[in-house]
């Protein structure tokens, strides 16, 4: 470790800064911030320096930098485009047992600014020690996505609290469970997202005077289609939160590497064929886990309200009294089809977009074939493989055109992605080459992937692993 990461409390503690230009003046702002007394030495100032100088927040020497402006300072920052002053300061400062900052020059320095996140009073900070610092800056721009802004007045008011919750609770465990359930909470955090600070205030008060056991609550979240920089960031922040997670088959091993450890994973996984746990028994999980207190997500792959069982979930746990929430994902039609460069509607060939399931009877209804063989619509079926050869021959037969283009995206948005092409009067064919889970789609905008297919197998933010996507054009 080349640095040891430290707080400084410098509010009203005297400050050196060497340098007037912007660079300084970025310190300055963050130095002020921070509530330090601030002096600034330079023989020009930048405006908005000036500005400051003049409003009395910080003091200015109009001089050139001397030893003798380092006296009863506790830290000297070099922000200067003078090399030479730059290291007149830091041997100086190091000179006279002061810790000093040179920008952009490591070497010199005793100390380094960090990337921050600022969530105050929770502070994050980033820092590659100087070596990478576009990389720091792309690390904390990730964190800041995944920092809600609430955070700040959350840990305000748990601060506020916290002597009463020790006094309500006798034992660790109990305390922090119920600040983990309080942090968890979408009404907290609606709250507090929403400004109201009072409202956040009361509902905390409300929970430490019940100081039970609190019921749990069910969370539905769409995983997305298998990337997982394609989950949503909400989403994301219900699966770290979650005490039990139910999940599907079809959530990939990328977003489940995003529970935190000490969760509870449930595989409910369900394939066409092989149902490996009933819905009765996904319902009974549900609402047991919640009613023993419990943040429960049930994590489905792409939307959950696509084609799925997320409504009837709901349903159940609406009649057992359990409060539940809905976090919509991408579903498969939308990931998969863009990863494989086709688009679901195009001005010159398709005017709307049908989402049909394979499953295409219910009840010995049959699916209304005129309106699916439509020559201006993009169609897209879920879960078609088995029932292809009755896709293909009813689409042909309702008046879709044989040379229709087709194409089935076999594990889309992964970096097992496969295309396969080709046109209606072979869909058949193509689909006994392709492995569940697969979506297929129908339409001349599927022939669009010829010019627009951009994804080779890449998982998104260049960390994850690499394969290659493979085109297979039946014609």
């Amino acid at each position: 470790m080349d640095y040891l990461p430290l707080f400084a409390k410098v509010s009203d503690k005297p400050i050196l800064l060497v340098g007037g230009g912007e660079v300084a003046l970025r310190k300055a702002r963050l130095l002020l911030e921070a509530g330090a007394r601030l002096t600034v030495v330079a023989p020009h100032l930048h405006e908005e320096l000036q500005e400051l100088a003049e409003a009395g927040a910080l003091h200015y020497l109009n001089a050139e930098f001397s030893v003798e402006q380092l006296a009863e300072q506790r830290l000297v920052i070099a922000a200067t485009d003078d090399e030479a002053v730059n290291a007149a300061v830091a041997a100086a400062a190091d000179a006279a047992g002061l810790w000093v900052n040179v920008v952009d020059d490591p070497a010199r320095s005793s100390f380094i600014f960090p990337s921050i996140i600022d969530r105050s009073p929770i502070m994050v900070a980033v820092s590659s020690g100087g070596a990478a610092p576009v990389l720091a800056r792309l690390l904390r721009e990730r964190l800041e996505a995944l920092l809600p802004s609430h955070l700040g007045a959350l840990a305000r008011l748990s601060g506020e609290l916290r002597s009463q919750v020790k006094s309500a609770f006798d034992s660790i465990s109990e305390r922090r469970r119920y600040w983990e359930r309080a942090f968890a909470s979408s009404r907290l955090a609606a709250l507090l997202q929403g400004g109201d600070e009072a409202g956040g205030r009361a509902w905390l008060a409300d929970e430490l005077a019940q100081s039970e056991q609190q019921g749990g609550e069910i969370v539905l979240v769409g995983a997305g289609p298998g990337d997982a920089g394609l989950l949503t960031l909400k989403g994301l922040q219900q699966i770290q939160q979650a005490e039990v997670v139910l999940y599907d088959q079809l959530v990939s091993p990328e977003v489940l590497n995003l529970i935190r450890r000490d969760a509870e994973r449930i595989s409910v996984g369900k394939k066409a064929g092989a149902h490996s746990v009933p819905q009765h028994e996904i319902n009974e999980l549900l609402v047991e886990h919640a009613r023993a207190g419990k943040r429960v997500v049930r994590l489905k792959g792409g939307d959950p309200f696509m084609f799925g069982r997320g409504a009837e979930e709901l349903e159940v746990a609406k009649a057992a009294g359990i409060p539940f929430s809905v976090v919509p994902g991408i579903t498969a039609a939308a990931g998969a089809t863009a990863y494989a460069g086709i688009p679901l509607t195009h001005r010159d060939h398709a005017q709307s977009a049908v989402f049909i399931t394979g499953h295409c009877q219910k009840d010995g209804q049959e699916a209304d074939w005129p309106a699916l063989a439509a020559s201006n619509q993009t169609l897209v079926i879920y879960m078609g493989l088995i029932s292809s050869p009755v896709i293909q021959e009813k689409l042909l037969a309702h008046g879709r055109a044989p040379q229709t283009p087709v194409a089935l995206i076999e594990r889309g948005t992964t970096a097992a992605q496969r295309v396969l092409r080709g046109e209606l009067q072979n869909l058949a064919a193509l689909a006994q080459d392709a492995q569940s889970p697969s979506l297929i789609v129908v339409g001349e905008v599927a022939a669009l992937a010829d010019s627009l297919s951009w994804f080779h197998g890449q998982l998104s933010g260049g960390l994850g692993a690499t394969g290659s996507e493979h085109l297979v054009n039946l014609a």
